[in-house]
């Protein structure tokens, strides 16, 4: 078993990911979507959180070992960035949406130098809005992004284009592909809905409408 293969399986096992290609669930920006994702989840299960933060550092070891600090993406980002950081032995930080409104009116918690080569946790990569603010407020500080680890990844072909752009660098420890093809070979869901929920991935934006 692969490990994307074996991330997948553990993801479906505590129902961090759901899968409704009838029923189809509704985001926040209004996209209709056949899956919702939510590696919180994983949080309340201590074993399949050791594995997965086991998989991030083995991830970052191999990819990014140039990294002298790691950066979590709030909220989501921020457990798992700081049980990286641990295992690592490697600074942490976090970044905000927006400036904190009161107090001393940080986005970046934490210490942090100007040159740290940082690499951005994130648990989940949809759009890459979101991931690509983050890195934008970091460069603003005058840090240097090594790149991006997340959990899952959607791998949408807009998202992939704008990392690009933005070079930064992307890795992910399992993906929606991945995840649709255990989901067949375990039953979850027929070859039917496979090409269905594959047909999502493509123009996520206007699917089911």
């Amino acid at each position: 078993m692969t490990n994307e293969k074996a991330v997948a399986e553990k993801l479906l096992q505590v129902e961090a990911v759901k899968l409704s290609p009838n029923n189809p669930f509704t985001w926040a920006s209004g996209w209709k979507s056949p899956i919702y994702c939510d590696n919180r989840k994983v949080l309340s299960f201590p074993y399949v959180r050791d594995f997965i933060k086991s998989e991030l550092c083995n991830v970052i070891f191999e990819h990014f070992p140039e990294a002298d600090a790691l950066a979590g993406v709030a909220t989501a980002g921020i457990p798992w960035g700081a049980m990286a950081a641990d295992q690592l032995k490697l600074p942490f930080m976090y970044v905000r949406p927006k400036p904190k409104e009161h107090g001393l009116g940080n986005q970046i918690e934490g210490a942090y130098t100007k040159g740290q080569k940082v690499l951005v946790i994130e648990d989940l990569i949809s759009t890459g809005k979101s991931s690509l603010q983050v890195v934008d407020v970091l460069k603003a500080a005058d840090v240097h992004i090594v790149g991006m680890v997340s959990i899952f990844t959607y791998g949408f072909d807009h998202a992939v284009k704008a990392f690009q752009d933005a070079g930064v660098q992307t890795r992910s420890l399992t993906n929606y592909a991945t995840m649709i093809d255990l989901a067949v070979e375990k039953g979850i869901v027929s070859q039917e809905d496979k090409a269905l929920l594959m047909d999502w991935s493509l123009a996520p934006s206007v699917w089911g409408r």
